[in-house]
């Protein structure tokens, strides 16, 4: 309830305490605090212009509480005093407490059994009892004074006339339906809230909600406005909660002349044009609906080019205008309040995405959101009622993860059914196809199946530092885990691939006992569709059953639009993808990437292919041999030990065609799609990392040969059971141009791949020359060999120059798709130029880049190409890092860390010196570690509740331009002269008597019992500040304080003294005077 033009609120809480706040000042604050101990509150309401504030009970009494000092009074309307002598039951709690337009001696309580009860104040007496037969919820006085209207939980309206208490004057059911002749209406929903608002030339407003009947109450929400013999009834998207109609006059005894009705919905906030025809709605310019569908992410970018705001809401704005013509024409009723005078100057953004598919762009440049964008990924696919996503809930399309290009305007969302969309801005609508590529990640290590003339020989055992026993050659088979690739084009029709299964058809089956294999969570809707301006969906990756299994979830995603490459990163595996020749570069499992250099030792699935039950038991094992961190290559440039994961295996290959390997070479895997090239004649020879042998051909991609020891399967009965699937993930995922070993003097783009148990793998992209090439030729992924380690799980990578400025990835600027000719493609300029330099073999290679690498536990900064470790520091040891970034603060960058104990920590860069600890809010609900992160200038986001987002700030000038930002809450206006009494209102007793409320309720009403309420000092108060400011600020306003009183005190010895002087000099006055009376006279005169 709000202190009408007086700065101040006062709220409820369920726990039965009150609170006044002070909006007087930029942050509201609580002055006073009341807590009611032996009884619950149901029901409250303040006059208007008075300071007395009356509570009903649930016990059914009226207490009266002053609204300044916030204490209790000591006049008190018990319930037994209120009913009837003759009432044997309890009329149940206070619902309805309204004093009467025109006479606030008179006091209306409403019972919830029924009663309503007239009060007059100064007699202690009821005055008039009126008895409903249905249980009352609400009621309105009419402005007169005269009657009022009572709401039922049977959808009945009855009013009722002062004069006549026997029986109502008129009961209305508006929206029963007609009964036959004799015969009662038909009950409906309980009417909350009616609210009775007169109108000088016209028939008054009625209003309320609920009321309809029982078979559309639950599925539409509703308010009802009668005017006459006119019912309108407004249809509402959410749950009607409260509802308050906007009136010229404050004052209840005048007309109130509605205008406007405001109503408060579960997840948003309307307010409806009653002065228009048909009762338009205001367009809302606030966001209201942050949690109209539940967040589940959040990505927040706090310096963005300058024209990004501009364009997206434009597209927001073509969106909106089919809408803006159901809008009212006047402008947004709700006033008051003023904007601050500062503001940040950066273009700052917010994107939440929502459970429903729904993605929506926030301006947060200033201290409140603004609604930009909406983009609805669901139209990409077909609805499904059954439809489910990985995890079995029921959101299908909730989105998981958002990655923005900001230059280039790049989107690509990751969903929870394991399909990624990459969408580009547009201003112009189009019809275009959506290209589909289904991709299936299958980690299956098994023996080869092959012919045994050509079957190669094991490999010697590679020793492994175990606990007690290493593994013998007798125990060891060979085995190799080859990627597998389902992809479709659904644009073309024609099947895209890479190496020797590209030239298959997919087929997608599921069998008659259920097991979906080869087949998508969700389908794409297929044939040309539509697009709007703004975000237009290009590609969507599909991640498809295996085996009965679902697709593995999507755990990090990256783009880049210099290199036209999409990555994205699973629980147990990576995909890479070229964009723009809508192909599959790569897509394998996490542990197929170190090739012979796994530093684990991995459990593989059991035959019976049980599902996972999660990550396995894996047990960290150095490597002892040095031969085993080499990679093996081809001794004949005829055959390769491994397969080609780009769209073309070799030069000579794409000469012969893509099918020019032996049928024989080729294993079909469980999963139907999937294919496993067996390298039967080549012997292995090993080679340094990197440097591939003579005949090793740098286009292929070699997935080599490794040992069982790799994931050594133990031959005890103890381990017959079912075993756990040993899964490394992908956790973060980093394009930039670097140096990718330790021998190069020449960066090159790669891609740097975060795994979930802190390693890091560094792939090597082979580009094709720019222009019409980049379209024609493949693009050719290599592993380069190159791991590094840390303890926990990796969170972060990023690049520095030698002079410690921050590396941005690689971009190209954004340019309209849509307005290029179609046939013409303009040549891409090269963004970077590589400085290649040939080193003398005499001299040493200088390191010229730094990469820091954040995981859970500690932080290192690595030299390149060196690859040595230059700083580290543990910023965890008993917890660890929820959220890592760099940052740009103050023309340098550091590093920022959340740790889960609730420190905020920042760190110099490249030293690490710690730049601030600060302990701020410990991670005790999983919702602020998925959606915490730094952005520019020291800033950064999380969602606090489902409903609330919370900005913070390490920057100090940040920090103390703050309170200019805020906006003043309250602004005081003229309030409307009181209504005159007439001269025969006057003359014939027409109008109420005087009521002195001061009088009534003040010390003369006796003490209250302690018992019933507990006074509580508020922390916006003197109190407060005294007792709980311990900051600078606050020993600021102490001293103030001290020196006021210090003043007072002062001022208080200086009238004393002042006093005192006066005194002084009467007495000296009065003792001359007596001096020269006496003066003259001798001793024996006296």
């Amino acid at each position: 309830m709000f202190l009408v033009n007086e700065g101040a609120l006062v709220s409820v809480c369920a726990d039965d305490s009150l609170h006044l706040w002070n909006l007087r000042q930029k942050r509201p604050a609580i002055l006073h605090s009341l807590k009611f101990n032996r009884e619950r509150i149901t029901n409250c309401t303040l006059p208007f212009q008075s300071k007395w504030l009356y509570i009903g009970t649930e016990r059914g009494n009226v207490h009266v509480v002053n609204i300044e000092s916030f204490v209790l009074s000591g006049y008190v309307i018990n319930w037994n005093k209120a009913i009837e002598l003759s009432r044997k039951t309890h009329p149940g709690p206070v619902v309805h407490l309204s004093d009467n337009p025109i006479d606030a001696n008179k006091l209306l309580i409403g019972f919830e059994t029924g009663a309503v009860v007239l009060w007059d104040l100064t007699t202690k007496m009821a005055e008039q009892r009126f008895n409903c037969s249905q249980p009352v919820r609400c009621v309105s006085w009419h402005h007169e004074g005269k009657q009022f209207i009572v709401s039922h939980t049977d959808g009945t309206l009855t009013m009722w006339n002062l004069k006549n208490a026997a029986k109502p004057a008129n009961i209305i059911s508006p929206h029963a339906k007609v009964p036959v002749k004799g015969l009662k209406p038909e009950p409906c929903t309980p009417v909350l809230k009616v609210e009775w608002r007169s109108v000088k030339n016209g028939d008054p407003f009625i209003l309320f909600s609920g009321g309809l009947p029982y078979d559309k109450a639950n599925s539409t929400p509703s308010i009802t406005i009668m005017q006459g013999k006119t019912t309108t009834v407004l249809e509402m998207e959410h749950t009607v909660i409260d509802f308050l109609c906007l009136c010229d006059n404050p004052w209840p005894s005048n007309p109130q002349e509605p205008y406007a009705v405001v109503v408060l919905l579960e997840s948003d906030l309307v307010v409806v044009d009653l002065t228009s025809q048909g009762y338009p709605c205001f367009e809302n310019p606030y966001p209201m609906d942050l949690h109209e569908s539940p967040v589940t992410c959040v990505q927040y970018y706090a310096d963005c080019p300058s024209d990004l705001i501009p364009h997206l809401y434009s597209a927001g704005a073509n969106s909106l205008n089919r809408k803006k013509q159901l809008y009212s024409k006047k402008n947004w009723p709700v006033k008051g309040g003023g904007w601050g005078s500062g503001g940040s100057s950066e273009q700052e953004i917010v994107i939440t995405g929502h459970a429903d598919g729904t993605i929506k762009f926030w301006d947060a440049s200033r201290v409140m959101l603004q609604v930009l964008y909406k983009l609805k990924t669901a139209k990409v696919f077909e609805k499904k009622k059954q439809a489910r996503s990985l995890d079995g809930d029921e959101e299908p399309f909730a989105i998981q993860m958002v990655k923005l290009c900001q230059e280039s305007r790049l989107l690509a969302v990751a969903g929870a059914s394991g399909h990624v969309i990459l969408y580009r801005f547009s201003r112009l609508e189009v019809t275009t196809e959506l290209s589909v590529l289904e991709i299936a990640i299958v980690y299956e290590p098994e023996e080869p199946d092959t012919p045994e003339a050509e079957t190669p020989p094991p490999p010697p055992p590679t020793p492994l530092k175990r606990n007690t026993s290493t593994v013998s050659a007798s125990s060891v088979a060979s085995a190799m885990s080859a990627p597998s690739l389902v992809t479709q084009t659904t644009s073309g029709g024609a099947t895209a691939g890479s190496g020797p299964a590209s030239g298959n058809q997919v087929t997608s089956t599921s069998s008659g006992d259920g097991i979906r294999d080869n087949v998508p969570n969700l389908k794409v809707k297929g044939g040309a569709h539509k697009r709007s301006s703004g975000f237009q969906a290009d590609l969507c990756c599909q991640l498809v059953w295996v085996d009965g299994e679902a697709p593995s979830t999507i755990t990090a995603v990256e783009i880049n639009s210099c290199y036209g490459l999409l990555a994205f990163g699973t629980v147990s595996g990576l995909v890479i993808v070229d964009y723009l020749q809508k192909t599959c570069l790569l897509n394998m499992g996490t542990p197929d990437l170190y090739g012979s250099a796994d530093p684990y030792t991995r459990t593989p699935r059991s035959p019976k292919k049980s599902k996972p039950q999660g990550l396995g038991d894996i047990v960290e094992q150095y490597m002892a041999d040095p031969e085993r961190c080499k990679s093996p290559t081809s001794s004949s440039g005829e055959q390769q030990n491994g397969v080609c994961v780009s769209p073309t295996s070799s030069n000579n290959a794409r000469k012969q065609g893509r099918n020019n390997h032996d049928p024989a070479q080729l294993k079909r895997s469980k999963s139907q799609g999937s294919r496993k090239l067996i390298s039967c004649k080549a012997q292995s020879v090993c080679s340094e990392s990197g440097n591939g042998g003579p005949g090793e051909d740098p286009s292929v991609l070699h997935v080599p040969y490794r040992s069982e020891g790799s994931f050594t399967r133990s031959r005890s009965s103890s381990m017959s059971s079912l075993e756990k699937e040993a899964r490394e993930g992908v956790q973060c995922l980093t394009f930039a141009e670097s140096y990718t070993r330790k021998t190069e003097s020449v960066t090159s783009p790669c891609v740097w791949v975060g795994t979930t148990l802190g390693s890091v793998l560094v792939i090597v992209i082979n580009l094709p020359p720019p222009g019409e090439q980049r379209y024609t030729q493949p693009v050719i992924v290599t592993p380069s060999g190159t791991i590094l380690r840390l303890k926990g799980s990796t969170l972060l990578m990023e690049f520095l120059d030698c002079n410690g400025s921050l590396i941005t990835p690689p971009h190209e600027p954004w340019k309209d798709i849509n307005r290029e000719t179609k046939d013409v493609r303009e040549k891409r300029p090269p963004l970077l130029q590589r400085s290649r330099m040939s080193p003398s073999s005499s001299t040493e290679i200088a390191d010229r880049q730094f990469v820091i690498i954040s995981s859970e536990k500690e932080a290192k900064v690595i030299s390149l190409p060196s690859q040595t470790c230059a700083y580290r520091v543990k910023v965890a040891e008993s917890s660890y890092v929820v959220r890592a970034d760099v940052i740009s603060l103050h023309n340098s960058v550091c590093l920022a860390c959340y740790v889960a104990n609730g420190h905020i920590m920042a760190f110099s860069l490249p030293s690490f010196r710690v730049l601030l600890d600060h302990d701020y809010l410990p991670l005790t609900d999983l919702r602020i570690g998925r959606t915490f992160q730094f952005s520019s200038h020291g800033k950064g986001v999380y969602q606090a509740s489902p409903t609330e987002l919370q900005r913070i700030t390490i920057c100090s000038e940040a920090s103390e331009n703050l309170h200019d930002m805020l906006g003043d809450l309250f602004l005081p206006v003229n309030t409307p002269e009181a209504p005159t009494k007439g001269f025969f209102r006057g003359l014939f007793g027409g109008g109420g008597s005087q009521l002195d409320r001061e009088n009534l309720f003040g010390e003369s009403s006796g003490r209250p019992s302690r018992s019933i309420a507990r006074h509580i000092p508020g922390t916006g108060g003197l109190e407060g500040v005294k007792a709980n400011s311990s900051s600078a600020a606050g020993e600021l306003y102490k001293a103030r304080i001290a020196l006021h009183e210090r003043g007072e005190k002062l001022s208080e010895l200086e009238e004393r003294t002042a006093q005192m002087m006066a005194n002084a000099e009467n007495f000296s006055t009065g003792s001359h005077q007596l001096m020269q009376k006496y003066k003259d006279k001798k001793w024996y005169q006296f």
